[in-house]
């Protein structure tokens, strides 16, 4: 069986094929032919010659990037194989977002798993994670890689926003949440709780809601969240509504604009008392689109591969649960991989 350090290994430009001859999510410089895992920015960038990834992604990154975003683009369905200059190729659902993607290397008797993100909850706005059987090496990503993050039901987060949100009827809702993947995501689950008032959005969630209807994820009556009209009987129609909107407008004057707003983030991070305040957060929402401990320790012993690599995050706490486990791992200390909003 070949070694699996020559057929994955990393480099500054991400994790390199040799034998196929291509990169898995590279972001520092555009490269010949790129497999992207998801439409993240820290995953996806533009510029690359030829990609492939799962029709979702692709028609995120064009969303992003425009439709030029790659000389050349190859659309791949879940368990779908194509080979790569001899080297097997296919893509199993991650959980994380909209047409995210483990992706599955495999050559001479040799099965990789680049899980990208992940998480393993139910998400009713993309597939859930499938675990990939047979796998000899697995790389899981780490980013809530601590015992300390034990995410909570994600209903129970969404119960509390409705309760909120009916306990200040005067009040507008201004929810910080990342434009792709959780935004969309937070809004389906005020769908499937009940609410069915309009949703106000940032622009710039607009083309990517868009991109998820299309995908048949439907998202209900969306407005925008825009004021034209700056007078105090415009702003007074947004009392007891949502807002959702990139963490970062509610920082700034944008978030002036609506009356007596309760901020809220919909994060991982929000389980961190110390970011929430600083951050200003009056309603802390931990909803992650990762996994937590359990969920990565569990996926690592449901996949049980014989070797266990690691990145994105809190590397070392998860090498030294699998060392105590007896499996073998080690840390990819990859660069370039920005800290998401969780």
């Amino acid at each position: 069986m070949l070694r699996p350090d020559l057929l994955l290994h990393p480099t500054p430009k991400g994790l390199y094929c040799p034998p196929g001859d291509f990169y898995l999510d590279p972001v520092r410089g555009a490269v010949d032919r790129a497999v992207i895992s998801h439409g993240h920015s820290d995953h996806a960038r533009g510029g690359h010659g030829k990609v492939l990834a799962h029709p979702h992604t692709l028609a995120i990154m064009a969303a992003r990037y425009g439709d030029s975003f790659a000389k050349q683009t190859q659309a791949v369905e879940y368990g779908e194989a194509i080979e790569i200059n001899g080297v097997t190729v296919w893509l199993s659902p991650a959980g994380h977002i909209l047409g995210s993607s483990q992706i599955v290397v495999e050559h001479k008797g040799l099965r990789m798993v680049f899980t990208g993100d992940y998480k393993r909850r139910a998400d009713p706005t993309c597939p859930g994670f499938e675990p990939v059987e047979n796998t000899h090496v697995f790389i899981s990503e780490a980013t809530f890689g601590l015992p300390v993050f034990r995410h909570p039901p994600t209903d129970q987060e969404i119960d509390r926003l409705m309760r909120s949100v009916a306990d200040n009827p005067d009040r507008t809702h201004c929810i910080g949440a990342y434009s792709l993947g959780k935004a969309q995501r937070v809004i389906k689950h005020l769908r499937l709780a009940g609410h069915d008032r309009p949703i106000y959005i940032h622009g710039s969630l607009e083309k990517l809601c868009e991109v998820y209807e299309a995908a048949g994820v439907t998202l209900g009556e969306l407005r925008p969240a825009t004021l034209e009209d700056r007078s105090k009987a415009a702003r007074e129609a947004f009392r007891g509504e949502i807002v959702i909107a990139p963490p970062g407008a509610f920082e700034g004057k944008w978030a002036q604009r609506f009356p007596d707003p309760v901020i809220g983030f919909a994060s991982g991070w929000m389980s961190v008392k110390q970011r929430a305040k600083q951050r200003g957060v009056e309603l802390p929402l931990v909803i992650s689109d990762h996994a937590d401990w359990d969920e990565l320790t569990d996926t690592v012993r449901e996949v049980d591969p014989q070797e266990l690599w690691i990145t994105y995050g809190r590397e070392d706490a998860l090498v030294r649960w699998a060392e105590l486990e007896g499996r073998r791992a080690k840390p990819l200390r990859m660069v370039g991989y920005e800290e998401e909003m969780g």
